[in-house]
């Protein structure tokens, strides 16, 4: 794509997902993602039903009378978008390929970032890093990161999520929420997704487009793995073939489950083509619960 046509698609994403962040994601952002830590504000007398533990000893034998420390939450959270560029992410049979749909999503969670005074980051992966963009607080970054996704040309083809993990954690030392998108066709990444788990608030974003689930019975086609280019030709209308296509799906999805159980990571399933309202709020709002 030549700059004016990278520049006329960033506009389009981010006038939908500026309303959408707006209308629906900001207020549900800002409750489900706590602050790093508290900060002490202020000391007052105390009152009953207080926390004996926040009680200032000091300022208390000073007056002969209980005053509590007041603490206020730090707001300002770093948001880390990992998002996989491997190929099979310019896979999709709607409208939209799973980079697209990677675009729209990194503008959600990038603009709700903002809108919360928060700061947010990049990291492109295939089966190695291939860009970092610190986390950054400022009215064009979300911009950038859009422009960033929509414009990569990666080196790799393949899908190391395990790297993509490692070097997170090597560049972010301070506890963030990071947001993992990827179709997760990956193996080998179960320790340190625990290990990012217990270090930083991890979402894993998975996409899925609806004939990687099943096949349309249209006879005999040609697959090429986007990202071996081993080339096979199927026959989508063989009962037999349907079956162990839907199975090879559904023992990667227990297989992608039986990781992120153990490891305590949310997840949010969204396919190609679809609205990612739905799955987006139903996150927010089963977080709030918990919260």
């Amino acid at each position: 794509m030549d700059t004016k046509e990278i520049l006329k698609r960033v506009r389009r994403i981010e006038l939908k997902t500026r309303g959408v962040v707006n209308d629906l994601f900001s207020g549900e952002y800002h409750s489900v993602f706590k602050g790093r830590g508290m900060t002490f504000s202020e000391v007052r007398e105390y009152s009953v039903g207080d926390d004996v533990r926040t009680i200032d000893w000091n300022v208390s034998a000073r007056f002969a009378h209980p005053f509590v420390k007041v603490f206020e939450e730090e707001r300002e959270l770093t948001v880390m978008l990992l998002v996989d560029m491997s190929g099979s992410q310019n896979f999709g049979t709607r409208v939209q390929t799973k980079q697209e749909l990677t675009a729209e999503l990194s503008a959600i969670f990038a603009f709700s970032a903002l809108k919360n005074n928060d700061k947010s980051g990049l990291m492109l992966f295939t089966d190695r890093v291939e860009k970092f963009i610190p986390p950054k607080k400022s009215r064009s970054h979300p911009l950038r990161i859009i422009r960033e996704v929509i414009n990569a040309v990666p080196e790799g083809k393949g899908t190391n999520i395990k790297v993509a993990l490692k070097y997170l954690n090597s560049m972010i030392s301070k506890r963030a929420i990071v947001f993992l998108i990827s179709d997760f066709l990956d193996s080998g990444y179960d320790q340190i997704l625990k290990t990012v788990a217990k270090k930083h608030d991890l979402i894993c974003v998975v996409l899925e487009d609806d004939r990687e689930i099943a096949l349309p019975k249209i006879g005999l086609i040609d697959f090429v793995d986007p990202e071996t280019g081993i080339r096979t030709t199927v026959n989508s209308s063989s009962p037999e073939f349907r079956k162990q296509f839907f199975e090879k799906w559904q023992n990667e999805r227990e297989k992608r489950e039986s990781l992120f159980k153990p490891a305590k990571v949310d997840r949010i399933e969204i396919k190609t083509g679809e609205s990612y309202i739905k799955p987006l709020t139903t996150f927010f709002k089963l977080r709030e619960k918990r919260w």
